[in-house]
């Protein structure tokens, strides 16, 4: 999945959906699988099994790359030690097994492991977290929930139309444990994408957001004025307010906030989805595994 200025979605989510892509907004080497300390631990022998950790899933050969990689790879918590070290030796981080687990999931799933090491950076790594303003954007789910998801979407694009069903799959999933905080980014390239927003939010100024984001997405081919109009009613909205909302300016500075702050967050496609402070790197379909694995931390 591509976007302009990057290599792939391992900015934004990696080949997205079969998916393959995302809505863009215009703008191997071998390595050695020898288990290893990272730089600047404390030398010890190598960790080579987990009891925490079911690799029992791994073939002999994925195990090794497993094994390698919680050697080498630092502990979530900055302590300078492995992965590996810090769930053998029982240390305070409680990331650690997660980690662990997090590199065993992505061995099995066939990812190549420099983009395992990429990953793992971006999901681990310092400073890599996105602090995204929700003050007065629209939640589903519940508002005490310890995983936040965080999405900057088109309603016009295609490949945030798919991630809608998965999304809604893991809020029923994982109900009161997670919620879903919607952000507008609609792009130029999409004419339709701006009207669709400011019909979202007149609907949210009569409490129909997200009834009336679930028609827009299950109708992406259907968003010109006449269809927008349609959904209004069909959602019973005062329709002299709803009309009037849909032209004002308030609506459309709300909208051009949202987009503002995906731009200071490094949005640069659609959709960007942002779990806990740090953007899913992976393909959807693992959004489920990644979010349970966030409740364990």
């Amino acid at each position: 999945m591509r976007s302009a200025g990057s290599k792939s979605w391992v900015i934004v989510l990696l080949s997205l959906l079969c998916l393959g892509a995302s809505c863009d907004s215009g703008r191997k080497d071998a390595v050695d699988t020898t288990p290893t300390e990272p730089a600047g631990a404390t030398s010890a022998p190598a960790v080579t099994s987990l009891p925490q950790v079911d690799v029992t899933q791994l073939t002999d050969a994925e195990r090794e790359v497993w094994v390698s990689l919680i050697n080498q790879q630092l502990s979530p918590c900055g302590e300078p030690v492995s992965v590996g070290r810090c769930v053998a030796e029982r240390t305070a981080c409680t990331r650690c097994v997660p980690a662990a687990r997090y590199l065993a999931r992505l061995v099995a799933d066939g990812a190549e492991r420099i983009e395992i090491e990429e990953l793992y950076r971006a999901r681990f790594g310092g400073s890599a977290t996105a602090n995204v303003d929700i003050a007065d954007a629209p939640v589903r789910g519940a508002a005490m929930a310890s995983v936040t998801i965080v999405e900057f979407s088109d309603f016009q694009c295609p490949f945030c139309g798919r991630a809608h069903p998965l999304l809604s799959e893991v809020l029923r999933e994982l109900s009161g444990r997670v919620k879903l905080v919607f952000k507008h980014y609609p792009l130029s390239g999409h004419v339709r994408a701006m009207p669709a927003a400011r019909a979202a939010e007149a609907a949210r100024l009569q409490g129909k957001f997200w009834e009336m984001h679930d028609l827009l997405f299950e109708h992406q081919d259907a968003l010109e004025d006449a269809d927008l109009e349609r959904y209004a009613q069909q959602l019973q909205l005062d329709m002299t307010r709803f009309r009037a909302d849909m032209a004002s300016a308030e609506v459309q500075r709300r909208i051009e906030s949202d987009r503002a702050q995906g731009g200071t967050v490094g949005v640069e496609a659609t959709p960007t989805i942002i779990i806990n402070g740090r953007k899913l790197e992976e393909h959807p379909r693992n959004l489920a595994a990644y979010v349970r694995e966030e409740l364990e931390m």
